[in-house]
């Protein structure tokens, strides 16, 4: 099937065996990973963890992307700590929610606002969730 992207920068192609009890690993081999249910003591990550790691990986650089724009000093500690909850909603539909608290040091409180609002638009984590998954921010 054609791409419906006028451009494509990269592909990610995994291999996943077993669901949440299984394993996955990336065709270049640079990830590699058993998966486990969480809190059954198994060893291995799962998909909630992958997303928030993910997810705040492509945050944290959309939001660079918008301080170079706009001519910003990016500081070098910024960080973002990322919570993804799995839960079921009232009709017992399975349903993530993330929290974010996003760290932009010596950063005046507009400024941080403006990269936030920036990222949430261009990052495609953030389009790709829009209107189906909650996503909190805390920013300090």
């Amino acid at each position: 099937m054609p791409s419906p992207l006028a451009t494509e920068i990269y592909t990610a192609h995994a291999h996943v065996t077993g669901g949440r009890e299984g394993a996955g690993k990336t065709s270049d081999g640079v990830l590699d990973v058993l998966l486990a249910t969480p809190g059954t003591g198994k060893p291995g990550t799962n998909p909630e963890q992958l997303f928030a790691v993910g997810y705040s990986a492509c945050f944290l650089s959309a939001m660079h992307i918008a301080a170079l724009q706009s001519k910003v000093k990016w500081p070098k500690d910024a960080a973002i700590d990322t919570d993804v909850t799995l839960g079921q909603t009232a009709n017992k539909e399975y349903q993530l929610h993330v929290v974010m608290n996003i760290d932009l040091p010596g950063l005046d409180a507009e400024t941080k606002r403006k990269l936030v609002e920036a990222a949430h638009a261009t990052c495609p984590y953030s389009r790709a969730t829009r209107g189906d998954v909650e996503v909190e921010q805390g920013i300090k």
